[in-house]
Protein backbone atom coordinates (compact mmCIF):
# COMPACT_ATOMS: atom_id res chain seq x y z
CA UNK A 1 0.00 0.00 0.00
CA UNK A 2 1.35 3.24 -0.65
CA UNK A 3 -0.90 5.67 1.00
CA UNK A 4 -1.34 9.06 0.19
CA UNK A 5 -4.34 10.09 2.16
CA UNK A 6 -4.72 8.80 5.82
CA UNK A 7 -8.07 8.61 7.50
CA UNK A 8 -7.95 9.52 11.61
CA UNK A 9 -11.66 8.72 12.87
CA UNK A 10 -12.67 8.58 17.21
CA UNK A 11 -15.01 11.01 19.23
CA UNK A 12 -13.79 14.27 20.66
CA UNK A 13 -11.16 14.25 22.64
CA UNK A 14 -9.71 10.85 22.27
CA UNK A 15 -6.54 12.12 21.38
CA UNK A 16 -6.86 12.10 17.62
CA UNK A 17 -4.87 15.51 16.64
CA UNK A 18 -2.10 14.21 19.37
CA UNK A 19 -1.47 10.86 17.59
CA UNK A 20 -1.64 12.86 14.16
CA UNK A 21 1.05 15.19 15.29
CA UNK A 22 3.14 12.35 16.20
CA UNK A 23 1.90 10.45 13.22
CA UNK A 24 4.42 13.43 11.26
CA UNK A 25 7.18 13.18 13.66
CA UNK A 26 7.45 9.45 12.96
CA UNK A 27 6.73 9.04 9.23
CA UNK A 28 9.01 8.37 6.89
CA UNK A 29 8.15 10.98 4.66
CA UNK A 30 6.12 14.45 4.78
CA UNK A 31 2.15 14.31 5.67
CA UNK A 32 -0.09 17.34 5.50
CA UNK A 33 -2.47 17.52 7.99
CA UNK A 34 -6.38 18.73 8.38
CA UNK A 35 -8.66 18.27 10.85
CA UNK A 36 -12.55 18.37 10.80
CA UNK A 37 -12.30 21.18 13.28
CA UNK A 38 -10.33 23.49 10.31
CA UNK A 39 -13.00 22.68 8.34
CA UNK A 40 -15.53 23.77 10.94
CA UNK A 41 -13.24 27.24 12.09
CA UNK A 42 -13.28 27.73 8.55
CA UNK A 43 -17.67 28.85 8.57
CA UNK A 44 -18.51 31.80 8.08
CA UNK A 45 -19.59 32.70 11.84
CA UNK A 46 -23.38 32.79 10.69
CA UNK A 47 -23.37 29.33 9.68
CA UNK A 48 -22.49 28.44 13.61
CA UNK A 49 -25.25 27.81 15.53
CA UNK A 50 -27.86 27.65 12.13
CA UNK A 51 -30.10 25.36 11.09
CA UNK A 52 -28.52 25.47 7.52
CA UNK A 53 -24.89 25.25 8.99
CA UNK A 54 -23.96 23.28 12.12
CA UNK A 55 -25.51 23.20 15.70
CA UNK A 56 -24.03 22.00 18.60
CA UNK A 57 -26.48 21.27 21.75
CA UNK A 58 -26.43 21.55 24.94
CA UNK A 59 -25.88 17.96 25.87
CA UNK A 60 -23.06 18.15 23.08
CA UNK A 61 -25.38 16.59 20.17
CA UNK A 62 -23.93 17.57 16.43
CA UNK A 63 -26.61 18.60 13.73
CA UNK A 64 -25.47 19.90 10.20
CA UNK A 65 -27.50 21.48 7.23
CA UNK A 66 -27.32 21.77 3.70
CA UNK A 67 -25.04 24.40 2.94
CA UNK A 68 -22.68 22.32 6.41
CA UNK A 69 -23.02 19.42 3.91
CA UNK A 70 -22.53 20.81 0.70
CA UNK A 71 -18.93 23.11 1.98
CA UNK A 72 -17.99 19.72 3.69
CA UNK A 73 -18.08 17.69 0.18
CA UNK A 74 -15.93 20.72 -1.37
CA UNK A 75 -13.60 19.86 1.32
CA UNK A 76 -13.63 16.67 1.04
CA UNK A 77 -12.65 16.99 -2.88
CA UNK A 78 -10.16 19.16 -2.29
CA UNK A 79 -8.33 16.65 -0.03
CA UNK A 80 -8.75 14.37 -2.19
CA UNK A 81 -7.80 16.42 -4.90
CA UNK A 82 -4.36 17.73 -2.96
CA UNK A 83 -3.42 13.35 -2.45
CA UNK A 84 -3.99 13.38 -6.57
CA UNK A 85 -1.42 16.17 -7.32
CA UNK A 86 1.05 13.85 -5.11
CA UNK A 87 0.78 15.04 -1.67
CA UNK A 88 0.63 12.99 1.53
CA UNK A 89 -2.41 13.94 3.53
CA UNK A 90 -3.74 12.84 6.99
CA UNK A 91 -7.44 13.90 8.04
CA UNK A 92 -8.62 14.00 11.57
CA UNK A 93 -12.05 13.52 11.50
CA UNK A 94 -15.42 12.78 13.80
CA UNK A 95 -17.79 10.60 11.93
CA UNK A 96 -20.93 11.42 13.14
CA UNK A 97 -22.96 9.23 10.98
CA UNK A 98 -20.46 6.09 11.34
CA UNK A 99 -20.49 3.97 8.04
CA UNK A 100 -22.24 6.50 6.08
CA UNK A 101 -19.57 8.75 6.74
CA UNK A 102 -17.00 6.83 5.81
CA UNK A 103 -18.70 6.31 2.97
CA UNK A 104 -18.36 9.83 1.97
CA UNK A 105 -14.70 9.74 1.91
CA UNK A 106 -14.49 6.33 0.16
CA UNK A 107 -16.86 7.84 -2.63
CA UNK A 108 -14.46 10.94 -2.99
CA UNK A 109 -11.30 9.10 -2.58
CA UNK A 110 -12.24 6.74 -5.23
CA UNK A 111 -8.76 5.30 -6.08
CA UNK A 112 -6.31 7.04 -3.80
CA UNK A 113 -4.71 5.10 -1.42
CA UNK A 114 -6.08 5.41 1.99
CA UNK A 115 -5.32 3.88 5.19
CA UNK A 116 -8.37 3.94 7.65
CA UNK A 117 -7.40 4.49 11.46
CA UNK A 118 -9.71 4.30 14.08
CA UNK A 119 -9.24 5.95 17.47
CA UNK A 120 -10.92 4.91 20.51
CA UNK A 121 -11.06 5.52 24.31
CA UNK A 122 -13.05 4.76 26.29
CA UNK A 123 -15.80 7.38 27.79
CA UNK A 124 -14.98 8.39 31.03
CA UNK A 125 -11.49 9.00 29.94
CA UNK A 126 -12.73 10.97 27.21
CA UNK A 127 -15.63 12.68 29.52
CA UNK A 128 -12.00 13.67 31.76
CA UNK A 129 -10.30 15.06 29.02
CA UNK A 130 -13.43 17.02 27.51
CA UNK A 131 -13.58 18.81 31.23
CA UNK A 132 -9.74 19.58 31.10
CA UNK A 133 -10.43 20.79 27.75
CA UNK A 134 -12.66 23.51 28.47
CA UNK A 135 -13.37 24.14 25.08
CA UNK A 136 -15.74 20.98 24.61
CA UNK A 137 -19.92 21.12 24.61
CA UNK A 138 -19.96 19.08 27.95
CA UNK A 139 -21.20 15.59 27.24
CA UNK A 140 -19.81 15.58 23.35
CA UNK A 141 -17.09 13.10 23.62
CA UNK A 142 -18.98 10.63 26.00
CA UNK A 143 -21.70 10.59 23.19
CA UNK A 144 -18.95 10.43 20.21
CA UNK A 145 -16.64 7.95 21.68
CA UNK A 146 -18.62 5.02 20.80
CA UNK A 147 -21.32 5.73 17.93
CA UNK A 148 -18.27 7.49 15.57
CA UNK A 149 -17.15 4.21 14.98
CA UNK A 150 -20.45 1.94 14.55
CA UNK A 151 -20.48 0.35 10.91
CA UNK A 152 -16.66 1.76 10.16
CA UNK A 153 -13.53 -0.81 8.70
CA UNK A 154 -10.52 -0.13 9.59
CA UNK A 155 -7.06 -1.19 8.71
CA UNK A 156 -5.52 -0.17 11.87
CA UNK A 157 -7.40 0.31 15.06
CA UNK A 158 -5.21 2.11 18.58
CA UNK A 159 -6.72 3.03 21.94
CA UNK A 160 -5.50 5.98 23.58
CA UNK A 161 -7.45 5.19 27.06
CA UNK A 162 -4.41 4.15 28.44
CA UNK A 163 -2.13 4.80 25.34
CA UNK A 164 0.43 7.65 24.98
CA UNK A 165 -0.30 9.48 21.72
CA UNK A 166 3.37 8.88 20.64
CA UNK A 167 3.07 4.98 20.90
CA UNK A 168 -0.59 5.01 18.87
CA UNK A 169 1.21 7.10 16.33
CA UNK A 170 4.47 4.34 16.36
CA UNK A 171 2.06 1.58 16.04
CA UNK A 172 0.20 3.31 12.42
CA UNK A 173 3.65 4.09 11.46
CA UNK A 174 4.83 0.37 11.47
CA UNK A 175 1.44 -0.72 9.81
CA UNK A 176 1.87 1.66 7.19
CA UNK A 177 5.26 0.61 6.80
CA UNK A 178 4.42 -3.31 6.36
CA UNK A 179 1.87 -2.49 4.06
CA UNK A 180 4.10 -1.14 1.74
CA UNK A 181 6.48 -3.79 1.86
Amino acid sequence: MTARLMIVNGGSSSGKTGIVRCLQAVLDEPWLAFSVDDFVDALPAAMEGSADGIVIGPGGEVSVGRAFRELDAAWIAGIVAMCRAGGRVIVDDVFLGGAGSQQRWRDAAGDVETLWVGVHCSPEVVTGREIARGDRAPGMAAKQALIVHEGVSYDVEVDSTHTESIECARIIANYLKQATT
